[in-house]
């Protein structure tokens, strides 16, 4: 059948006559192509004869309008003779499709779109939201029936989670409150300078690092280092479908999986803080004793009398709701990712940004409470 197929040029009175023969479709398309393709007109007209073409289909039919346009676009024109009607269809619909489609912008309003992004991104922010506060609760009233029955929490992960979140934090939550404390005491004498007052870097430092800095650079590492972890195990847990293994058993994910994490970190982070505000105020001592060459004795007297119980204390009982947050976040998102390592991705980065917007929300409401109370 392949070889039936063909092509034929006969010169006659004032144009060409291409006679085309066989069946031109998929299987002889590419032997036809090839003569198509290397064809030159030997007259002012062509006229194509497809009385010989016993079956066509829409390969051969794009090869003859391929051939009309090439030699239309030559200047010379080219008629068709001899279409069976079960062909005719087909040269059309080709003929069809073959024209460009204008492509209409769509109308765009400045303003519309803002308006709609601005809505879209509210419904998602307090979806969001809610979702959150339903796990929120979830987790409480859990927590709440496992601290009346103790036998039910898992010390062994307990234990195994207070490690990885607390005690392996040390080396990075120190290293980066000690850089903090030295930044913090040369910015400031830089500044105090001016007015002979270099003295009260010590009560910048006092105040600052136990007050809020502490804390808070301690809680935005913990969040980016703990909370994302959480939020990457129970996610590859997901996706491995270990979750929905321990539902089929009757076993409650929050109880396993976000309980131990929570308690942990609520009993490790005040702990880290405090070791993170002792290496802060390390930091500002050494830059004190050698840019401002305060000794370690006037630096302790100094800190003594600018720092009080209460600022000490202010600073630390921010600790257990930061905890909380971040743990709650990082399992949060950890529940909620999809059957895909894409989405694993997606919930870690979620996780770490809204931990850190919710600690920082967390800590704004705590200035104000606190000025409120004068403390």
């Amino acid at each position: 059948m392949a070889n039936r197929a063909g092509i034929t040029a006969h010169e006659e009175a004032g144009r060409v006559r291409l006679v085309a023969t066989g069946p031109w479709c998929v299987a002889t398309a590419a032997g036809l192509d090839a003569r198509l393709r290397v064809l030159a007109p030997l007259g002012p007209r062509v006229a194509i004869d497809m009385t010989g073409v016993e079956r066509l289909d829409s390969a051969g039919a794009w090869l003859l309008h391929r051939t009309r346009t090439r030699l239309a676009e030559a200047g010379v024109p080219v008629d068709l003779e001899g279409v069976r009607p079960e062909h005719a269809g087909l040269l059309q619909r080709v003929v069809d499709v073959d024209k460009p489609m204008e492509m209409v912008a769509p109308r765009s309003l400045a303003v519309v779109d803002l308006v709609r992004h601005v809505g879209q991104a509210t419904v998602t922010v307090l979806t969001e939201a809610r979702a959150l506060l339903g796990f929120f609760g979830l987790t409480v009233t859990i927590a709440l029936r496992t601290l009346m029955r103790p036998g039910r929490l898992r010390f062994t992960s307990l234990i195994n989670h207070m490690e990885q979140v607390g005690l392996n934090a040390m080396p990075i939550v120190g290293l980066l409150s000690f850089l903090i404390g030295v930044v913090l005491a040369y910015q400031g004498a830089d500044q105090l300078r001016r007015f002979g007052a270099e003295l009260f870097t010590v009560n910048l430092l006092g105040v600052s690092i136990l007050r809020e800095l502490g804390i808070l650079i301690t809680a935005i590492i913990i969040a980016g280092r703990s909370g994302s972890a959480f939020t990457a195990q129970i996610g590859t847990m997901k996706v491995n479908q270990e979750i929905d293994a321990m539902e089929a058993l009757g076993l409650d994910p929050v109880e396993i999986l976000v309980l131990p994490r929570a308690f942990a970190l609520i009993l490790t982070l005040p702990l880290i803080a405090f070791f993170a505000d002792l290496m802060g105020l390390i930091g500002g001592a050494l830059m004190s004793l050698f840019v401002l060459d305060i000794s370690l004795g006037q630096f302790l007297r100094q800190l003594h009398e600018s720092v009080t119980t209460t600022t000490f204390f202010v600073g630390l009982v921010k600790a257990p709701v930061f905890a909380f947050i971040i743990a709650l976040v990082g399992c949060y998102c950890g529940l909620k990712v999809a059957g895909n390592a894409e989405s694993v991705g997606r919930m870690t980065t979620q996780s770490v940004v809204e931990s850190i917007f919710l600690v920082i929300v967390a800590d704004a409401a705590f200035s104000i409470l606190f000025s409120y109370l004068d403390l």
